[in-house]
């Protein structure tokens, strides 16, 4: 890192400007009244710091200013090239990482676990999607990263892909062999997308996993409210010029992204920025051996385990984050989704997720001491509840973790004529719409793929544990179909 990472440029200006004394006839329409009703309800100094774009505060569309030293700052921090500032989350970097290195009808090589951003950009841009299998892990119920070597296969058979979309982390903590994968590709002119979404602290610890720009990958998105302690929504899309380059990327981030940027969200990650560039190393140093001696501690309790370091020697499993605590329960007898809720509705514990047999706990820079040691006796409290009470839960998952097939392009499934049928009539239907649990995202089924029974079983698995469904139809159970058919004089003829 070459710069004064002790600066908060936007920050800084933003501050100053809210202690002016201006009258204000622009936009927002609070016009920072501390005796606002906004004010009263959220506070007087976030009513001060939300502001417009002016000339001292430069603009995110076409930075000149405080906004263009923000993101060389952050640039920097991260090894890139290029930073840009985002306030619609990496759900917005994925799209405009995949819609800047693949034109309509494009290839890209992308792994089925990807976050609904990714299908949906696969939508908006036209591209089309070869999907990498992610290797799994049946004991516990997760998917793991993409091999190196399903990547060479993948590029073996379609040599025109355009680039490749990898996750580094997974949301549980996996991560893949980037850099090997990154020098394959660059060898064959290819783009490597990186959704670095869960990794934004990579770069400032070395018994942290590599982060994407550190071995050359052409674009990440960062979400730095993740774990680095921004405010949530608020995350920086990086580049590496040279199969992309920075005109390119600009031109898709000022056609998608407002032009009314939240200053309370850009000048957090200006914030967040200083603090892991500062104290970064000495804060994670002091985390990775709480972290550490937790997992210890949740390994000596009765019928509970951890997924870290040991599974490195998996297929797809590179590395692995140790800030993701991911715990095996149902040798308690009981499923993730029902230590999920037993945790927040009985302990006042918030975790990330839940799937079938484990929970994930995150640890970002605001946990502590604290935050473990409430953790750690719940679960203590709950294996003595639970532990030899009931048989350890089991399901067959192997049928979950099938990959569908895909008959036609999300795009063309999108926009194709649709009917809504009740989700148990849907089988051997090509699926109009995405359907999935929410967090983390990943859909169960997109447009596109033919719908089996499989998945169906597999809807109905999660609604029956109560898991938060997201798909279009505000009435769950159903699901929208493409219409394959048309009837022509009396005769029908297949539409696709």
């Amino acid at each position: 890192m070459n710069k004064n990472h002790s600066k908060t440029p936007l920050f800084s200006a933003l501050e100053q400007y809210s202690k002016k004394n201006i009258t204000h006839f622009d936009v927002p329409g609070h016009k920072k009244n501390s005796q606002s009703f906004i004010a009263q309800a959220l506070g007087a100094s976030i009513v001060k710091l939300d502001a417009n774009s002016t000339k001292e505060l430069d603009m995110v569309s076409n930075p000149t200013g405080v906004i263009k030293e923000c993101e060389s700052l952050l640039a920097d921090a991260y090894g890139a090239d290029k930073a840009f500032l985002l306030v619609n989350g990496s759900t917005s970097g994925v799209q405009y990482m995949i819609m800047s290195a693949c034109k309509p009808k494009e290839k890209i090589l992308i792994p089925r676990n990807v976050h609904k951003s990714a299908i949906n950009a696969l939508i908006i841009s036209g591209c089309v999607p070869i999907f990498l299998k992610p290797e799994v892990s049946l004991s516990c119920g997760i998917s793991h990263g993409v091999t190196l070597k399903a990547v060479q296969e993948a590029v073996k058979l379609h040599p025109d892909s355009k680039a490749i979309f990898l996750m580094n982390p997974t949301y549980f903590g996996v991560v893949s062999d980037l850099k090997s994968i990154v020098e394959f590709a660059h060898k064959k002119n290819i783009a490597v997308l990186v959704d670095e979404a869960h990794g934004a602290h990579f770069p400032f610890h070395d018994k942290l996993p590599c982060n994407a720009m550190s071995v050359g990958a052409d674009m990440a998105t960062v979400s730095m409210h993740k774990t680095a302690g921004s405010l949530t929504q608020s995350s920086v899309l990086l580049l590496n010029q040279g199969i992309l380059k920075k005109n390119t990327v600009r031109n898709v981030v000022n056609l998608m992204q407002t032009s009314s940027a939240s200053y309370l969200l850009m000048a957090s990650l200006d914030i967040a920025r200083k603090n892991l560039v500062i104290n970064g190393y000495q804060l994670y140093n002091k985390l990775l051996k709480e972290i550490n001696l937790l997992k210890k501690s949740i390994n000596d309790i009765d019928g509970l385990s951890t997924i870290d370091q040991l599974i490195v020697e998996c297929p797809g499993v590179f590395n692995y984050d140790d800030t993701k605590i991911v715990i095996k329960v149902n040798e308690l007898g009981l499923s993730g989704f029902e230590l999920y809720d037993i945790l927040f509705k009985e302990y006042n514990i918030q975790v990330e997720l839940a799937e079938s047999y484990v929970v994930l706990a995150i640890v970002g820079v605001g946990d502590n001491e604290k935050s473990f040691e409430n953790l750690l006796k719940a679960l203590k409290d709950i294996s003595k509840r639970y532990y030899n009470k009931l048989p350890a839960y089991k399901i067959n998952i192997s049928n979950f973790l099938k990959e569908p097939v895909s008959r036609i392009t999300p795009r063309k499934a999108h926009y194709l004529e649709k009917q809504i049928v009740k989700i148990e009539e849907s089988v051997n239907r090509i699926s109009g719409e995405s359907i999935m649990i929410y967090p983390p995202g990943i859909p169960l089924v997109i447009p596109g793929e033919i719908i089996t029974k499989e998945i169906v079983a597999h809807y109905q698995f999660y609604k029956n544990n109560n898991c938060v469904l997201v798909n279009d139809e505000e009435n769950s159970g159903l699901i929208k179909v493409v219409i394959e058919k048309e009837e022509v004089n009396g005769n029908y003829k297949r539409k696709l």
